[in-house]
């Protein structure tokens, strides 16, 4: 009966060799037939060397692999070179800030890539030589290479009113406009000119120049 529901082919212990006997691989013992095999696989000695095995296979794996990650290989894009660009330097006729807005012209973007932008310190590139009066601004987008401009190394002035980025899907064109900071010892700002006075004014009025600081329009 016992013969009827084990399969001893499937088991890893189980050889039959060459003198038409069995063996078993796990206690090195030789058998006649396959049912004196069995008895054997039953017996306390077979038992005791599977237990052994099995507590040596536990200690050389103590733990269970972990299952393999699937990888996501981020999409490769052959490069079509430098995209067009403007930079235009301004400056907050309300406070006398100067600025910078930058024009970046993507109109071979890659599908469902909209483009990015960072500051980056002149201590992180490896292009020229580190100067901490200089810093560095990025723009990156897919199949484009990435551009840089070289700025001077001042706070930008990040409020809302003084900092934007626009990215208009229609006409394939990047905005981004910020404003640098007053510095205490730095002579790159000028106040702003003190408003005429009143008499002047009835005489020549001075125009009132159009707000800077809003994104172009569409």
């Amino acid at each position: 009966m016992a013969l009827e529901t084990i399969d001893l082919q499937k088991d890893p212990y189980f050889m039959k060799n060459h003198l038409g006997g069995y063996e078993c691989k796990l206690c090195l013992t030789l058998h006649n037939n396959e049912g004196s095999y069995l008895a054997h696989t039953q017996g306390k000695k077979h038992q005791s060397n599977l237990a052994r095995r099995a507590a040596k296979e536990a200690t050389d794996q103590p733990y269970m692999p972990l299952p393999q990650q699937v990888k996501v290989e981020p999409k490769k894009f052959v490069k079509i070179g430098r995209p067009g660009y403007k930079v235009t330097k301004e400056r907050d006729p309300a406070t006398g800030q100067q600025a910078l807005l930058f024009q970046i012209d993507y109109p071979e973007i890659a599908e469902s890539v909209t483009p990015r932008h960072r500051f980056m310190s002149a201590y992180e590139q490896k292009v020229q030589p580190p100067d901490k009066r200089w810093q560095y601004i990025l723009f990156a987008a897919e199949p484009y290479e990435t551009i840089a401009f070289k700025i001077p190394s001042r706070e930008v002035d990040k409020t809302e009113d003084k900092f934007w980025t626009l990215w208009n899907k229609d006409t394939k064109q990047f905005f981004m406009q910020f404003a640098f900071r007053f510095d205490r010892i730095s002579q790159h700002d000028e106040p702003p000119p003190p408003p005429p006075s009143a008499a002047a004014a009835m005489i020549r009025p001075t125009p009132v120049p159009p707000p800077m600081f809003l994104p172009p329009p569409f």
